[in-house]
């Protein structure tokens, strides 16, 4: 099995994607596959990045496995503090999802849909 990453930055924003295949690539090789599918979904993706419909693409059409959040098993949290140590919660677990959303609930402070960070640069000083 052999690894290969996608990269998209912009400014202070990243987003990665991981993708296996059982055949060894070169890099000029990998490249080459993704400015093909990049021209393929550049105009049209519905993924909420550039480098998750890429990562489609590619196992769409070249039958690369794309590591996603989806295909997640089990997630540990892991700390040299014992108490930090636990089985964390896997977003899109139907069974579990549906205890936390109850839990939640109960709360006040229910969660909808995915969780996503934004970094934004604000300029403090508007004209009056």
């Amino acid at each position: 099995m052999y690894f290969y990453e996608l990269h998209e930055g912009d400014d202070d924003l990243y987003s990665d994607a991981l993708l296996t295949h059982e055949q060894e690539f070169t890099a000029e090789e990998f490249f080459e596959l993704v400015q093909e599918a990049r021209r393929r979904v550049q105009d049209t993706f519905e993924e909420d990045t550039l480098v998750e419909a890429i990562a489609r693409e590619l196992e769409r059409t070249h039958e690369f496995t794309y590591i996603s959040d989806g295909l997640l098993v089990a997630a540990v949290n892991v700390s040299r503090i014992e108490d930090e140590n636990f089985v964390a919660d896997i977003l899109g677990d139907d069974e579990d999802a549906d205890d936390d959303e109850d839990e939640d609930e109960d709360d006040g402070e229910a969660l909808e849909g995915e969780l996503r960070s934004l970094i934004v640069d604000l300029d403090r000083e508007r004209p009056n």
